[in-house]
């Protein structure tokens, strides 16, 4: 094992990122991402770069306590924490349940249920340190026995809507689809280890990620909002789907670090953003949850403070390979994927969708943000391949119905693909659905777009969505050198080698036409002047316990 937090030792991978970062191989985000991940202190990854001590501090303020802010953002019925599938599921009981681990704005990994962890060399062993002196609301202490309970629950393929099985498949029997015995064992009350089949260096990232808040260990599998049972500051004290919910201190819970707002309102104003504007200038709200599309210059224009980010968030527009149509897969057929993308030029799709808002992406769900990113040539639009396709595959009379929900952004850039199929000759109809039942089914449409979160690494992204059989599957892609090949890039911890995988994977997402993927989104927020720590998160995470006003 090669202690890496805190402790004297540093990884060895991390010397290698922290030279190749000197050597201009790697962004200071990639780096801190990367070093903090296998357990190096965020100080001590800043250390190793030669950054000043003033570099290395957090970018947040301290904020007076007390006060009340009220958060523009929907409020979705809750369920099994391990089946979300939006942020805001998590964010609104973000008072109450706590991750073991976070990503801050800057990339780096820092620990909140752990207290630091240490990885072996080839990433097969995890040792998880908690935090001391963490209890739940309900009185119990927070020990190794919670940490257990929640990842052999995380493992568990059998419950519908499980992502992180997906993200934890190093842990999993195949077999059984459960956690492999041994996979994860108390080595005392405060310590944990993971002993994982294959190498996995996507462990801490993966629990960092909304579904992965801690329950606790009696109340695995059931819905936060039945019991709010939590380790957080905050304690729900109205909760009501499509209307709001409010988070108060909670003075009989002696929590592990300050939280600062004596009362958190969460408002949903529905998808409409012109709505939340107007609630903005009635001086309803103090912050909203997303700036998109032309609303980011209003926000600004009424006084209130931006804020922005660079992501892998973005907007896919996909088909489902195993969906039938009249008895009919439309898009089993390789040349009828391929055709719906040739048809489409993405930088018209960012600018009509998204004002130009971000950068083009190439189809491949792998983007230049990511570290093991490889180069490949731009993705040329081609109408006139797109219909020869059409008309080999006997689909060129066929009418495509395109699917989307009736918010802005994704409404307005999936309106502008079908009027580029249209202009290629393709017929196409357009279903809008609302927010509040488009969610509903989204795995299942058979065409239709989808907004995806950012993900720091690639491997990430592709295991989640595209790996055979797994929950956020959507496109039903099933390709078995697609799933060899991840496997293999999923072991590896140097970027550059585990780029000469990604090409291929990448060259595959393309070949196969599994996704028009075209556009990275930058991330805005806006928040009225006094509201503290309100910036926009790469993970569209609002975590609570930061926010303040000030004085």
């Amino acid at each position: 094992m090669s202690s890496t937090n805190p402790g004297t030792g540093i990884h060895h991978a991390a010397r290698m990122f922290a030279t190749e970062h000197l050597a201009g191989q790697m962004s200071r985000r990639e780096f801190l991402s990367r070093a903090t991940a296998l357990g190096v202190t965020s100080a001590a990854a800043y250390g190793l770069i030669g950054a000043t001590p003033v570099q290395a501090q957090s970018e947040r303020v301290v904020p007076p306590m007390g006060g009340t802010l009220r958060i523009e953002m929907q409020v979705l019925a809750q369920k099994d924490p391990r089946t979300y599938d939006f942020t805001q599921l998590y964010n609104a009981l973000s008072g109450v349940l706590e991750p073991l681990v976070e990503v801050r704005r800057d990339g780096s990994f820092a620990g909140l249920l752990l207290e630091s962890w240490e990885v072996n060399d080839d990433a097969t062993e995890y040792v998880l340190n908690l935090r001391p002196n963490v209890a739940w609301n309900n009185g119990d202490a927070f020990t190794a026995e919670d940490v257990v309970a929640n990842f052999a629950g995380w493992c568990d393929s059998s419950v519908e809507g499980n992502s992180m099985a997906s993200r934890l498949a190093a842990l999993t029997d195949e077999t059984t689809g459960k956690i492999r015995d041994g996979a994860a064992t108390i080595v005392d009350p405060l310590t944990v280890k993971l002993t994982l089949l294959t190498s996995d260096i996507t462990i801490i990232p993966s629990i960092t990620e909304y579904p992965a808040v801690v329950q606790h260990r009696d109340l695995i599998g059931t819905v936060p909002s039945d019991h709010f049972v939590g380790t957080g500051a905050y304690r729900m004290a109205e909760y009501v789907v499509g209307v709001g919910a409010v988070l108060e201190k909670n003075p009989d819970h002696p929590y592990w670090r300050d939280a600062y707002l004596d009362r958190i309102e969460f408002v949903d104003l529905g998808t409409d953003p012109a709505a939340v504007v107007a609630a903005a200038e009635a001086e309803d709200i103090d912050m909203n949850y997303d700036s998109v599309g032309e609303f980011v210059e209003i926000f600004t224009a009424i006084g209130w403070e931006p804020s922005e980010i660079a992501t892998s968030s973005t907007v896919v527009i996909r088909t489902n390979q195993e969906a039938e149509v009249d008895g009919v897969k439309p898009y089993a057929d390789v040349r009828v994927r391929r055709a719906l993308a040739l048809a489409v030029d993405n930088s018209v799709l960012l600018e009509l969708g998204y004002a130009g808002l971000g950068i083009v992406a190439n189809n491949q769900h792998v983007g230049p943000m990511h570290p093991e990113h490889a180069e490949l040539p731009p993705f040329e639009p081609n109408p006139e391949e797109a219909r020869r396709l059409l008309e080999e595959a006997g689909m060129l009379d066929y009418e495509h119905e395109l699917i989307s929900i009736d918010d802005d952004y994704r409404r307005n850039t999936t309106d502008a693909m079908a009027a580029q199929l249209r202009d290629a000759g393709i017929k196409v109809t357009r279903k809008i659905i609302p927010g509040t039942t488009f969610w509903n089914d989204w795995t299942k449409y058979p065409f239709s777009s989808t907004n995806w979160n950012g993900r720091p690494l690639a491997v990430q992204l592709l295991a989640l969505a595209y790996r055979t059989g797994e929950a956020w599957n959507e496109t039903a892609f099933s390709n078995a050198e697609f799933d060899e090949t991840l496997a293999k890039a999923m072991a590896i911890a140097d970027h550059d080698k585990r780029r000469e995988h990604m090409r291929r994977l990448q060259e595959i997402m393309i070949e196969e036409g599994v996704v028009v993927q075209p556009y990275w989104r930058s991330l805005y927020r806006h928040v009225r002047p006094g509201v503290l720590n309100g910036e926009r998160h790469q993970g569209d995470i609002v975590n609570v316990h930061y926010l303040g006003l000030a004085e």
